[in-house]
């Protein structure tokens, strides 16, 4: 990398609501970067992935459900700059999936209402997206 430019990181999220209008949170597990601190499910996009289809992927490996592209709708996104990288991360939400969510890595997971996020320690990218989602949904 050339003096002055930054590695871009693109990871896309999901706010997954249930019936009751609660959105799931995952901890991330012991052992990762910013271990401890609730998030929302997803993944580093892959070279040559569509965001959609990294979230299809991921939502399966992590909670064992399977979600149509058709079901996630593009919500807002969160651009935050860390020291060693800079995160763009579009954040979807999904309201229908098939299956149950089980936490298959471990992780502990947690159904929130938006009036609660703000209860939980997140990564600093993600602590904007409380508000939007507290706002709009």
């Amino acid at each position: 990398m050339s003096h002055g430019q930054t590695k871009l990181v693109l990871v896309v999220a999901c706010a997954l609501i249930d019936a009751d209008g609660r959105i799931l949170l995952a901890q991330r597990p012991e052992g990762k970067s910013m271990a401890g601190l609730w998030e929302f499910p997803g993944g580093k996009i892959e070279t040559g992935e569509k965001p959609e289809t990294t979230l299809i992927r991921e939502l399966n490996e992590e909670l064992g459900i399977r979600v149509k592209e058709d079901c996630l709708a593009p919500f807002a996104f969160a651009s935050h700059g860390y020291d060693a990288f800079h995160l763009l991360m579009p954040l979807y939400l999904c309201r229908r999936w098939e299956g149950i969510v089980v936490a298959r890595e471990g992780q502990k997971l947690a159904w929130a209402r938006t009036n609660e996020l703000a209860n939980y320690a997140m990564p600093p990218a993600d602590v904007p997206l409380i508000a939007q989602l507290r706002d709009l949904l």
